[in-house]
């Protein structure tokens, strides 16, 4: 049983695969944290707690009993108000003006599977041996609001999503101004902190620091999980490393505004918060309605940063994708943006596209520009026609000119924003996101369409599901270019303006839900501005995102080095692109550009039909070589065996389930005379097994190539790579 309850002590014992987490219910009335760490014995544990005075400033809620103090005692879900001066989890304001809550143990239930979170996504179970769910539920006697604390705890992973529920039992409105999805107290703060920041063209650059006392926070106040910060925070032991030492993450399955950070306080203790940003945030909860907090999704790793992504990459790959394509093997393509822009026309499209063919590529994809009169950035966003001038054929022409050479079609969408020059904005100009009497903020010269609105929601799911069923597309890119300003609906009254942006992402589910349902066979890749929204949240409707719009090769392997400190190779878009390369205009060979983009899901961004021969035969074995790994780099364990961050080298790997195949990539970015030699040592093969380096046919001990490693040779020039295939002989 992966939750166990001792009713003598109150104590709620979760265990997952290879940890426990041990909450009680502290004078039968407060949940209170007591252990999160290494599995432990059940029917052993006593956890023992020293309660002792610690000074006269910290208040006591129960006045007799001078050892018991909020503000010292580690909690599950801490509010504000009654004596606890860290950051609260929870902040709720009563119709009298006041903010205090009390909240109190009521019951609980256990209950087999996990169940679904309304209006929001998250992971699940298939089967509900796989999973327990525990629900503590308390109340705040005063105002009746009821706050229904859930944990769902996998069996075949160190990981446990958390999140909370609020009912309003009472007589009276209240407004939610904090709610976040999960608090964990930690009994030390001797932990560096992780965290995944950087900018459009770099993203999710790893950076750690040592937690120091104060609150380290990372979040997003752009109405989006952003380029900037993404959704994820972990506490590290100071000796924890790539494959060794105590890792604990904290992943939110959202999309929108959040907030993540750790706070050291003063007796070396430290507590963890991730959810929903609460700056400019809040929820009406009139009596009789309730509000979900998106999830938060916990894991534990004793075997370093490497452990903790290996659960978040099987986890996220198998329980929170869905659909058609969660365990299908996706197509490589060719997207036109790079090699055409704005001006193209449908023999242009044709011609890369043949030339796609020719080489084996198996998806031609249509970017921007194809719809309203899209010639520029400036027009017909939220016009979902197609562009006659273009394409006097239509659309369906188009794709089936293109189908009928065996390739399939896809198209690039941007459904959640309006140009100011387009027929919708003309017809609707009260349709954005807008405050009365400001100012409509540009950016990249367009406005974001108020999806807190039901009747915008349907505009969406019907423009864009009948281009859907016009033509034989089975890929969509969903793109969205730009942040929140002026966030403000027509529909909503004043004392509901702040649950804006939330109500939009509320929105944006539905919408995606309806049309990822209403077209199961289309692979769905999401994209902002590159990796603007690289999110659990997306990932729940469309498996793939468009990793960053930097497809430099020497970029790319800090952004997809990061990037796979949480997510799986099967969630990143990597293409080549032409050089000198637009972002950054460095020039590199064409088979460490294939190798980079290999390393994720596969494709090509730039004019095929401007290749050489010899490129084209470059690109033929490029694609041939994928094919063959395709299934081992986006459904095998990935480890990360060299740094980009950290020198001049990069090296990464993949390994079958049944470690009989795998998969190393290395990459040397600049060149250096008379250099030492270097030799790559591997992970998670079987120390027993012999494998073959198919380049050579040599063969080598599992426990050789981990311990020993192999000579990486025969790299001349700056921007070189080498890749190494194994298999398992008898």
């Amino acid at each position: 049983m992966p939750i166990m309850y001792d009713e003598s002590q109150r104590l709620f014992h979760l265990q997952t695969k290879d940890s426990s987490y041990i909450l009680r219910i502290a004078k039968d009335a407060y949940p209170s944290h007591v252990y999160w760490g290494p599995k432990l014995d059940a029917a052993r544990f006593r956890g023992r707690v020293e309660a002792t005075e610690r000074c006269s400033f910290h208040p006591n809620f129960i006045a007799e009993d001078r050892t018991f103090a909020f503000d010292t005692l580690p909690q599950e879900y801490p509010s504000y108000g009654t004596g606890d001066y860290r950051e609260p989890a929870v902040h709720v304001a009563f119709p009298n003006g006041t903010t205090v809550t009390d909240l109190r143990y009521e019951s609980h239930a256990i209950t087999a599977g996990k169940p679904a979170l309304p209006g929001l996504p998250a992971t699940y179970v298939e089967d509900d041996a796989e999973a327990e769910t525990l629900e503590l539920r308390l109340r705040d006697a005063v105002s009746g609001l009821v706050v229904v604390l859930q944990y769902s705890v996998f069996a075949g992973f160190d990981a446990i999503a958390r999140s909370a529920r609020f009912e309003n039992e009472g007589a009276a409105p209240v407004v939610l101004q904090r709610a976040l999805s999960a608090s964990v107290d930690f009994a030390t703060d001797d932990f560096d902190v992780l965290q995944l920041s950087g900018a459009w063209t770099r993203e999710r650059y790893p950076h750690r620091r040592p937690l120091a006392p104060g609150i380290l926070r990372v979040d997003s106040k752009r109405g989006s999980s952003s380029h900037q910060q993404n959704p994820f925070l972990a506490l590290l032991a100071k000796d924890a490393t790539e494959r060794h030492g105590e890792v604990y993450g904290f992943s939110l399955v959202y999309s929108g505004s959040f907030v993540a950070q750790a706070e050291a306080e003063q007796y070396g203790t430290s507590r963890v918060g991730i959810g929903i940003q609460p700056f400019d945030f809040s929820w009406k909860l009139e009596p009789g309605e309730t509000f979900q907090t998106p999830e938060a999704v916990l894991v534990r790793s004793s075997e370093g940063l490497g452990g903790m992504s290996r659960t978040y990459h099987k986890l996220y790959r198998t329980r929170l994708c869905r659909g058609a394509f969660r365990d299908k093997a996706r197509p490589i393509l060719v997207n036109n943006w790079e090699a055409t822009y704005f001006d193209f026309n449908a023999e242009k499209i044709k011609r890369i596209a043949a030339a796609g063919k020719e080489l084996g590529i198996e998806l031609f994809v249509l970017d921007d520009g194809w719809f309203g009169r899209r010639d520029s950035d400036n027009s017909s966003l939220g016009d979902w026609v197609p562009d006659k001038r273009k394409l006097p054929e239509g659309l369906d022409a188009l794709a089936r000119d293109i189908t009928a050479t065996g390739m399939e079609f896809g198209l690039w969408f941007e459904p959640e924003m309006v140009s100011p020059d387009s027929d919708l904005y003309r017809a609707h100009p009260d349709w954005c996101l807008h405050v009365p009497d400001r100012s409509r903020t540009m950016g990249r010269q367009q406005l974001i369409l108020d999806l807190s609105r039901r009747d915008v929601c349907d505009y969406i799911v019907e423009s864009v599901s009948a281009i859907l069923e016009s033509a034989p597309i089975t890929y969509v890119k969903w793109d969205m270019n730009r942040n929140m300003t002026e966030i403000g609906s027509a529909l909503l009254p004043p004392d509901r303006q702040r649950e804006t942006a939330h109500r939009y992402m509320l929105g944006l589910y539905d919408a995606l839900e309806r049309i990822t349902s209403r077209f199961p066979h289309i692979l769905f890749e999401s994209c902002s501005g590159g990796g603007g929204r690289f999110d659990p949240g997306m990932l729940y409707y469309m498996p793939q995102t468009w990793t960053s719009d930097d497809t430099d090769a020497v970029e790319r392997l800090k952004i997809q080095y990061g990037t796979s400190i949480v997510y799986p190779a099967s969630a990143m878009g990597a293409h080549v692109s032409a050089v000198p390369n637009h972002q950054v205009h460095r020039s590199t060979p064409i088979e460490t550009r294939g190798h980079v983009a290999m390393s994720g899901n596969f494709g090509y961004e730039l004019d095929l039909t401007k290749f050489t021969e010899d490129e084209k035969d470059a690109v033929r074995g490029q694609v041939a070589q994928y094919k063959a790994l395709r299934e081992l780099i986006q459904f095998g364990d990935f480890y990360r065996l060299k740094s980009p961050f950290e020198g001049n080298e990069t090296a990464w790997m993949f390994v079958s389930s049944d470690r009989n195949e795998a998969f190393a990539a290395f990459f040397r970015v600049l060149a250096a005379p008379n250099a030492p030699l270097h030799r790559l040592t591997l992970q998670g093969l079987d120390p027993r097994k012999a494998y073959r380096l198919e380049e050579t046919g040599e063969t080598f001990g599992g426990d050789e190539l981990m311990h020993f490693g192999l000579p990486v040779t025969g790299l001349r020039g700056d921007f070189q790579s080498k890749l190494f295939v194994f298999k398992a002989v008898e």
